[in-house]
């Protein structure tokens, strides 16, 4: 059984409705919005009934806020950002947010083709390092970056809401440009020189995240990246301050979550599901990470 396959993945038409039920929200998202879709964080946040759990959705996720906080957990790391700052939750990242958070600002949601055509080709996709899993998904902008990109975000805002999808010709440019404005300031979780081990690291976690229900063993990765073992370990380590053991466990227990708050799958099955034949085990490692059972995990989801 392949977790994945068990795991609800939300476009943006699927995660409104579940989780801002709202005509007047639905007012609001114009043309094909499973490809584009960009609002005011307070038109749309006021809209959320209850805090949305682990879940990952179809599509990049750019949050900016001009003012007030917002608190993301994306991955396994939780963050904060206010004023001037950036939220990035890539095309199939875990994330999950609260319901009280009192902000403004903007909320852009696009899908990778948005870098296709006149203006843009996909491999766009592969320059833009707070786009990929492994990224810094946190941005801080100096103030003359914040005024470029609050322009871009209200360009892009304006032509949305009157144009929605229309003119793609329009909306295409002022996107790239955005992310290439951010980029410029962008700084990477552990600031370091692109070096061998680094690569090979970027490699390893883009593995991990697309077979993690499927491959558990260093070994097995080692393996697929045609190094040893022991080079694999070290360079993670040297790159990351992370073994690959840590990064392994860590993308189970992530995985399970999901699976635990949108999926009626027991907690065997959940074991399963992410590849664990024990179930024991699985609820040890879920506990070791999480500091509660995955049936506690469930019932706090529940009730929220």
């Amino acid at each position: 059984m392949a977790g994945k396959d068990n795991i609800q993945v939300y476009n943006p038409a699927a995660f409104t409705a579940r989780f801002m039920p709202s005509r007047a929200l639905q007012a609001l998202l114009k043309g094909d919005f499973n490809k584009f879709l960009i609002v005011r964080v307070e038109e749309m946040y006021r809209h959320v009934t209850r805090a949305v759990p682990a879940t990952r959705a179809t599509i990049h996720i750019c949050l900016y806020l001009t003012e007030g906080e917002a608190t993301m957990k994306i991955g396994s790391e939780q963050y904060t950002i206010h004023r001037h700052e950036m939220l990035v939750v890539p095309a199939g990242q875990v994330f999950s947010f609260g319901e009280k958070d009192v902000n403004k600002g903007y909320i852009c949601f696009f899908h990778g083709d948005m870098l296709v055509g006149k203006y843009g080709k996909l491999s766009l996709l592969k320059e833009f390092e707070f786009l990929q899993v492994w990224g810094n998904p946190r941005l801080q902008l100096d103030n003359q970056t914040a005024r470029f990109v609050l322009h871009l975000f209200k360009r892009l805002h304006q032509e949305y809401t009157e144009h929605a999808l229309q003119h793609v010709n329009v909306l295409q440019p002022y996107l790239i440009t955005l992310l290439c404005e951010v980029n410029r300031v962008y700084i990477p979780a552990v600031v370091q020189e692109q070096t061998a081990a680094v690569t090979l690291a970027n490699k390893f976690r883009a593995l991990l995240f697309a077979n993690v229900c499927t491959l558990h063993r260093v070994s097995d990765y080692a393996a697929a990246l045609h190094v040893s073992p022991n080079h694999l370990n070290k360079s993670v380590k040297a790159a990351t301050q992370k073994s690959p053991t840590k990064w392994i466990d860590e993308a189970i227990v992530l995985e399970a979550k999901v699976l635990l708050s949108q999926s009626p799958l027991s907690v065997s099955e959940v074991a399963l599901a992410v590849g664990l034949d024990d179930a024991s085990y699985f609820a040890r490692l879920f506990r070791k990470h999480t500091g509660t059972t995955p049936t506690a995990f469930r019932k706090r989801i529940e009730k929220s």
